[in-house]
């Protein structure tokens, strides 16, 4: 996996991608120690009502920003995106107020939903060999990791000598390195293939796709599994570490980096085992471990009468890391299998956007059941939600699953050139890679 470096624009950009995600990591820290500052034992409702703001931008931004945007301009873009990031994130040390952490966090992550569709477009055009492809995205994927793995190890170690607010000047400080890196990367030679249409009908093209290819609704409901379990582990890591545990801010990093752990794990065996396992096996079992490790947790949480011990956290938080790594590294190559590449921007941006709906449903869940009703509560109820979307992705992703599908075109003239190039038996029928667009507008059945 490490010799996909050698792609020297791949390396800049990945490199680009760790650094600000160790920022974005210290960040993540610094934010749910501020919050259980000013909160206290509602610091779970806080971070769920400020992870719920970031799900809501990113879900009604990121497509409309990737359609308003040139592909000839990401560079100038995405350097822009991370200098704003860069400031936003100078201005958290000096909050007092919890609307003010509100604020901050909607501005930061209007910058990265505009910023992410098109950092994750770019790999496929730089890369277009499927092996190459699927190698980078395991690579990125442990550099997402790094937020919940790294990030927090350095935070326990810079929280020996500095308070928390010194760790977003950490995160400002990524997003500044990151900006240089994206100046020196030569993008690929691309010209701006999209005409016609307005930038809504051009977002709206990728949920189309998106939402009629039976896989990437699979990849969907797979995608609130995930949710549920990361919304636990991100929102009340801080509550159970400080309030049930007695620990401090140092303990809340090391929480944090169990899950991170189990995740880098996974992420490490997936490039070999997708050369020989399916994507929908290793995916669905990766979702029968979450809803099996959720609800597990829930049981041993309600039997000990909300006092559980690191014995039980630490394996918990580590097998959920392991079961979300499985959820959403292989997410990337169904994506490049369901599009052209001049679409690919729009379908990525559509996945960014969706799958922060589930998100938006597992962040207020996880935060506020759990400050009302009790952390043992809001376990039960993540559970539930992985077993939805768990049982939704086994009845909307069909086991038979082949990129090339046998169709007809009922509507097209016979001498339509895609019939002449294709059809060779007289009923029409004929057979290709199908993926959705302006012929192929629905999945055959």
């Amino acid at each position: 996996m490490i010799e996909i470096l050698r792609y020297p624009s791949f390396r800049s950009l990945f490199l680009a991608q760790v650094i600000a995600l160790v920022g974005t990591g210290l960040a993540t820290v610094a934010l749910a120690l501020l919050a259980y500052d000013l909160a206290g034992d509602q610091a779970g409702a806080v971070l769920g009502t400020a992870l719920a703001i970031k799900m809501t931008v990113y879900v009604l931004l990121s497509p409309v920003a990737a359609a308003l945007i040139p592909r000839t301009r990401r560079k100038v873009v995405l350097i822009a995106l991370d200098l704003v990031r860069a400031g936003v994130a100078l201005c958290l040390p000096f909050v007092t107020e919890i609307w003010q952490v509100y604020l901050l966090i909607a501005l930061l992550q209007s910058a990265s939903a505009c910023f992410t569709p098109l950092f994750q477009s770019l790999i496929p055009e730089i890369l277009p060999e499927e092996r190459d492809y699927t190698r980078a995205l395991s690579l990125s994927r442990l550099a997402y990791d790094l937020e919940s793995l790294l990030s927090p190890l350095l935070a326990a170690a810079l929280l020996t000598v500095i308070n928390f607010h010194g760790l977003f000047a950490g995160t400002s400080l990524g997003f500044v390195l990151s900006a240089l890196l994206v100046l020196g990367t030569r993008f690929p030679a691309v010209v701006d293939a999209r005409t016609g249409g307005s930038p809504y009908a051009r977002a709206i093209r990728g949920m189309r796709i998106y939402l009629q290819t039976p896989r990437l609704r699979g990849l969907l409901a797979l995608n609130l599994v995930a949710a549920a379990g990361g919304a636990m582990v991100f929102v009340n890591t801080v509550v159970i570490v400080r309030t049930v545990l007695g620990g401090g801010d140092r303990e809340v990093a090391w929480a944090l980096a169990a899950f991170g752990g189990g995740s880098m794990f996974v992420a490490l065996l997936l490039p070999k085992l997708l050369d020989r396992v399916p994507d929908r096996r290793v995916m669905l079992t990766a979702a029968i471990a979450m809803v099996i490790s959720l609800s597990a947790t829930a049981v041993l949480w309600l039997g000990s009468g909300d006092r559980i011990g690191w014995p039980v956290l630490i394996p918990a938080w580590l097998l959920l890391g392991m079961a979300y790594a499985g959820l959403v590294t292989p997410g990337g190559r169904l994506l490049r299998r369901s599009a052209v590449s001049d679409d690919l921007p729009f379908l990525f941006a559509a996945q960014f956007s969706l799958s922060h709906v589930c998100w938006l449903l597992a962040y207020p869940l996880a935060g506020w059941v759990g400050a009302k009703m009790g952390l043992g509560t809001a376990l039960v109820a993540l559970a539930l939600l992985s077993m939805l979307g768990c049982a939704t992705a086994v009845l909307t992703w069909p086991k038979q699953d082949p990129s090339s599908v046998p169709h007809r075109h009922e509507d097209l003239p016979p001498d339509h050139p895609h019939l002449a190039e294709h059809a060779k038996a007289d009923n029409g029928e004929h057979e290709h890679p199908y993926m959705i667009d302006e012929i192929h507008e629905r999945w055959p059945r």
